[in-house]
């Protein structure tokens, strides 16, 4: 049981009552995020629910803060301006920048019974194509946004032939009177709460639609798995609020009454050191939980260093890394970072997630270590997970992400035959339980095969699907992982995978090779992938068969170094290792390679504009 949850005040959700008698995670009738935090404010009314840590206008940061009993009475006005512009299902998208009007305005689209649809502001870069696809899709009848985007937002919206434009409501000039007018809604659990569009990382973005009951059941999943989420925990995020993992820090509170400290993905990014100061502030009054993917630790641990003298305590912090295979690279540099500063061998917490999940899906134990198995590369690649000595001349690091949470099942499935593998044997991982979404908006076809699986023939024995009824349906992830002593592994996305030759590789395995190979590559900013040899830019062949090209970042200081030093030395290094040829190694600027808007490496996007040549490169 988590703890903390004796001195939960009345009236607040306990975590027992949303468990049945077997323990298993069932939310209690009428439980949704609208509802928590009406408890709160009916209980913890004058406790800050949210604060903003704001950079925009001054290097030191200006604080802002919302109390419950401020946040229910902003979600009564902005919502009754939505309900006279959208009906009951409408969606509404919210277009804004990171910030407290972002957090009104998503829940407020909840609560007046829309479709809320957590987008961004026109102005993130290199992001217009997806914002497009997204709006096209979900099809709003309004947007929220704030006064201070509200001029390129109508922008962007102008594009749009007037019978798709949708009407634009500013948060921030709705006034608290405003509450007066809004009208009781009911709200059905298994309603579609919001649409949570994908980061576009192997196909263009669809929108999941996530239900009540799904991100209730999948907050309490990792409340439990967790353990500390309690409320003398907070939140500590500059994770983007359109993303999975950005929404799940808004989340944690409603559940427990508690807080979250919020900054944007660019103050972060300028000077991460306000991620880890904020984070030292929540560590001396209680635990602090925040989540980020690899580069986030790399990059703190190179830039977020404390300035001499600072006292910095991380001794009550957990960190949740996930988002893509977990590096035990950026694990390990960011301990030796911060182990001075009281950062505990615990506080690492490898996990997996997926949108179509909601998010969580597993994580080791709260008192457990990050731990790291050493596996045969060339078998890894073939499908069987056999370890070996650190020193292997084959040898492949796969971090753990812990057990399943509870009331989710995760079987390793070959996708071809829809047959349940062995431990130890690669398969596409295929999730089951409450927390999984309804399906993708708008997309019947590929719902029905994404999130409609039969599993035909399970393990006689060890199965990971008992459990579950034999007429359950399973959502089929993309992602590769495999099961061993106990615990599962993620080995990378089938649509990522690296074919020449007849031989499988798994792109960050080449990229890592890539990295090490030349100080003038900027180390984890490197994209592999296929492409036929015809295709590619300058080719003289006919050839369709594919053929591996490898992008690469230049670090910081290597402007005027010699590309070909580096291509040389990529494509040694890459034939030593792994055995394939390199048909075309190219560098391009720091930032070039697309990024997802969680900041995974966008291989897709990476190929197609080195194929169609707006990826300059040298």
């Amino acid at each position: 049981m988590a703890r903390g949850h004796d001195d939960v005040p009345d009236g607040l959700l306990r975590i027992e009552d949303c468990l049945d008698s077997d323990g298993g995670v069932v939310l209690p009738a009428g439980v949704t995020l609208i509802s928590l935090i009406e408890r709160n404010v009916a209980n913890v009314g004058d406790s800050v629910a949210y604060r903003y840590l704001d950079y925009s206008r001054c290097a030191e940061g200006q604080v802002a803060e919302l109390t419950w009993m401020q946040l229910g009475r902003r979600l009564l006005a902005v919502g009754a301006h939505i309900q006279k512009a959208a009906s009951w299902g409408d969606r509404v998208a919210i277009l804004a920048p990171q910030g407290l009007e972002y957090i009104t305005g998503f829940f407020a689209a909840i609560k007046a019974g829309t479709i809320a649809v957590p987008l961004f502001a026109p102005e993130l870069p290199g992001h217009a194509e997806r914002l497009d696809i997204a709006l096209a899709d979900a099809a709003p009848r309004v947007v929220l946004t704030t006064a201070a985007a509200h001029e390129s937002v109508r922008g962007f919206l102008s594009r749009l032939p007037s019978a798709r434009r949708p009407e634009v409501i500013v948060i921030d000039e709705i006034p608290d009177s405003a509450a007066e007018d809004f009208a009781a809604t009911v709200i059905n659990v298994d309603d579609i709460s919001h649409l949570q569009y994908t980061s576009g990382s192997t196909r263009p973005p669809v929108g999941v639609e996530i239900t009540h009951r799904a991100v209730g059941t999948n907050l309490i999943q990792m409340i439990l798995s967790i353990d500390l989420l309690d409320r003398n925990t907070h939140g500590v995020s500059w994770l983007p609020l359109y993303h999975d993992m950005g929404l799940s820090m808004i989340g944690f509170p409603t559940v427990y009454g508690g807080h979250s400290t919020l900054l944007s993905p660019t103050a972060f990014v300028r000077r991460p050191q306000r991620w880890i100061q904020a984070m030292s502030a929540g560590s001396r009054e209680g635990h602090v939980v925040t989540a980020a993917p690899n580069f986030a630790y790399e990059w703190t641990a190179q830039r977020g260093l404390p300035d001499p003298g600072e006292d910095i305590d991380l001794s009550n912090v957990v960190l949740i890394i996930g988002s893509e295979p977990v590096s035990i690279d950026a694990i390990r540099t960011f301990n030796v970072a911060f182990a001075p500063h009281g950062l505990p061998a615990t506080a690492f917490k490898p996990s997996y997630g997926i949108a179509e999940a909601t998010l969580f899906v597993s994580t080791i134990a709260p008192d457990a270590t990050a731990t790291v198995v050493h596996l045969d590369g060339a078998r890894l690649a073939a499908g069987r997970a056999v370890p070996v000595a650190a020193d292997h001349p084959d040898a492949v690091a796969q971090v753990s992400c812990g057990q399943v949470a509870r009331s989710q099942w995760a079987v390793m499935v070959d996708p071809d035959n829809c047959t349940e593998v062995p431990d130890s044997q690669v398969g596409e991982i295929w999730l089951h339980g409450a927390n999984i979404g309804r399906g993708y908006w708008g997309q019947p076809e590929m719902s029905r095969k994404t999130f409609g699986a039969n599993l035909v023939q399970r393990l006689e024995v060890g199965s990971h699907a008992d459990g579950t009824p034999n007429s359950a349906t399973w959502l089929r992830t993309g992602d590769l992982g495999f099961y061993h002593d106990g615990e599962l592994y993620v080995t990378g996305r089938i649509a990522d995978l690296v074919t020449v030759d007849g031989r499988t590789f798994y792109p960050q395995d080449i990229e890592a090779t890539a990295a090490e190979a030349s100080p003038i590559v900027r180390r984890g900013y490197v994209a592999a992938f296929c492409a036929p040899a015809r295709e590619l830019p300058g080719s003289q062949t006919d050839d369709a068969a594919p053929v591996l090209v490898i992008i690469a970042e230049r670090a910081a200081g290597t402007s005027r170094a010699d590309p070909q030093v580096a291509r040389d030395a990529i494509r040694a290094a890459v034939l030593a290792k792994h055995g394939v040829e390199v048909a075309q190694a190219h560098l391009v600027p720091a930032g070039a390679i697309p990024r997802t808007t969680s900041g995974k490496l966008a291989r897709r996007a990476c190929r197609t504009e080195y194929l169609d040549g707006s990826l300059k490169v040298h």
